[in-house]
């Protein structure tokens, strides 16, 4: 009966066994689960240890995604669309002035002369280059033109523009030739450019038979000076017959209505001057002649 009682009790499981039999299949899966939601919650980084045994080309990395060109996103096609209309309408009206320039170097027919030097530019406006002086006293042929206090004119059959104002139909009289034969003279003591300025006009406009030249102030006082009384268109004509011998004449400035040519600002033709009260003072009566 002893030995029957053993081996039953040998063979048989207490409950306490089979509950820990149990327990452990699902105390192993939930810990399992645990592990596996912790890992798969957190960032996929490889841990140290792994990445110490690994290779570069077992290690996955995140991937990148492509960088953004900073250069591209700014570009705004419409605004490059607008440089191309604008540079399309610049090609265009460079064209149409190019046709327009042709077209009026082929019809002048008129010729004018030049009534002082002038300096040829390659344009009206600003832009333009110098390219040469057009010389006192030549006859030149003009488009008709006009833009920006300049006219048109043709040289060497290419366009040029001129300073407006001193072109006419008529030839510039020029020459001291001549002898002074209505009496009149100038003291002695002038200076000598002043004795030949009076024998030229006297020459060549005998009406006029007044001049005034010793005074006590500035260049009359020095010689150097001699007023031409005269006024209206004449004294216009007797101005542009000086201005254009000048240098035979050793003439330095001219001052006739408020206005004034230098030899040294030639290039400027006749400048405004500021009004001075009256009109002796402002030169509407007579021609002032300054010599060197």
């Amino acid at each position: 009966m002893a030995k029957h009682r053993h081996a039953r009790e040998t063979n048989a499981r207490s409950p306490l066994a089979r509950a820990a039999l149990v327990a452990a299949p699902v105390a192993f899966l939930t810990t399992a689960t645990a592990v596996t939601l912790g890992v798969v919650s957190q960032d996929p980084q490889p841990s140290r240890d792994l990445l110490a045994g690994a290779s570069v080309a077992d290690v996955a990395l995140p991937e990148r995604s492509a960088p953004v060109s900073r250069s591209r996103s700014r570009v705004d096609p419409r605004a490059a669309q607008k440089r191309q209309e604008r540079a399309a309408e610049s090609r265009e009206a460079e064209r149409k002035e190019r046709r327009a320039t042709q077209l009026a170097v082929r019809q002048a027919d008129t010729r004018l002369w030049t009534t002082e030097d002038l300096n040829l530019w390659t344009a009206a406006d600003g832009t333009a280059e110098k390219t040469g002086v057009l010389d006192s006293g030549e006859r030149v042929l003009v488009t008709g033109r006009e833009r920006d206090g300049r006219v048109e004119v043709v040289v060497g059959g290419e366009p040029r523009w001129v300073t407006a104002g001193y072109l006419d139909e008529d030839e510039p009289l020029a020459g001291i030739s001549g002898d002074c034969s209505n009496g009149t003279s100038v003291p002695a003591g002038v200076d000598p450019s002043i004795t030949q300025v009076h024998r030229a006009v006297c020459a060549r406009f005998p009406q006029i038979t007044s001049y005034g030249t010793f005074r006590s102030d500035g260049e009359h006082g020095q010689g150097r000076a001699i007023d031409i009384m005269v006024s209206g268109s004449l004294g216009w004509e007797i101005a542009e017959y000086l201005r254009a011998n000048y240098a035979e004449l050793g003439i330095e400035y001219l001052i006739y209505a408020q206005k004034i040519w230098s030899v040294d600002r030639g290039g400027e033709g006749w400048r405004g001057m500021s009004d001075r009260g009256s009109a002796t003072a402002n030169h509407y009566d007579h021609v002032h002649v300054t010599v060197y």
